[in-house]
């Protein structure tokens, strides 16, 4: 959302200096505080549609964390001003630093970075590997970390598929790593879908197939949107 966010400073509206700022971001001249002054913003821009980049942790056909993200698109339909892509990062190179050379990262790297950098938002679908989030999550992680930092004040949320916890422990991991990335998560709701228990959640393709967790996935989204523009 780059909405535009008009201000006016001073003892009364007849006496107003203004400023065009942009959402997120308030610079004021000095002095603009002093006591007993007064500013009022508005929006001069209805909100544009929220983009939200998808990364599934898995890179197996019949992920079932593939099928959640491919669930969120589908979903992401039904919800007004919010569009889901999927971020694939398969074809990621191992994290190495003498793969960068002139400023520049390897391609499939510069194509992942510019995806992220021009999301809104992201939404991640982490399975637990013992303990913790997936190898190839943290690669991708560690790619888009590199200065400048991609990740750096996104909204994200967080959704996983597994035994026993659903993956919980992978997205407390996450999230931890998520503080030295300025990453905002959000808290609730929390999504964790015990992928083997009855009644079944996916089918032999790793597709979603569970209308209360097609539900809840709907709900995380929906939280998601809500959380991104008020960040923004």
């Amino acid at each position: 959302m780059k909405s535009k966010v008009s201000c006016y400073y001073g003892p009364s509206p007849g006496h107003s200096s203004m400023a065009t700022l942009r959402a997120g971001s308030v610079f004021l001249p000095r002095g603009a505080m002093a006591a007993s002054r007064s500013i009022r913003c508005f929006s001069s821009e209805s909100p544009s549609v929220i983009r939200v980049a998808a990364i599934a942790g898995s890179l197996r056909k019949a992920s079932f964390n593939q099928g959640l993200v491919r669930a969120a698109i589908e979903v992401s339909k039904d919800i007004p001003g919010l569009e889901v892509e999927h971020v694939k990062i398969d074809r990621l190179p191992f994290v190495n630093t003498d793969l960068e050379a002139d400023g520049r990262f390897p391609d499939a790297v510069e194509e992942f970075r510019a995806q992220i950098l021009k999301a809104d938002s992201i939404l991640f679908a982490s399975p637990e590997y013992n303990y913790s989030m997936s190898g190839v999550l943290k690669n991708a992680i560690d790619w888009a970390s590199r200065s400048p930092n991609c990740w750096a004040d996104k909204p994200a949320a967080i959704m996983s598929a597994g035994g026993m916890f659903g993956g919980g422990r992978s997205q407390y991991h996450l999230r931890q790593t998520g503080v030295f990335l300025d990453l905002h998560f959000i808290n609730k709701p929390e999504l964790f879908v015990k992928a083997f228990e009855s009644p079944a959640k996916f089918d032999a393709d790793g597709n979603l197939i569970h209308e209360d967790t097609r539900e809840r996935v709907k709900s995380l989204l929906l939280a998601l949107q809500t959380w991104t523009r008020r960040i923004q």
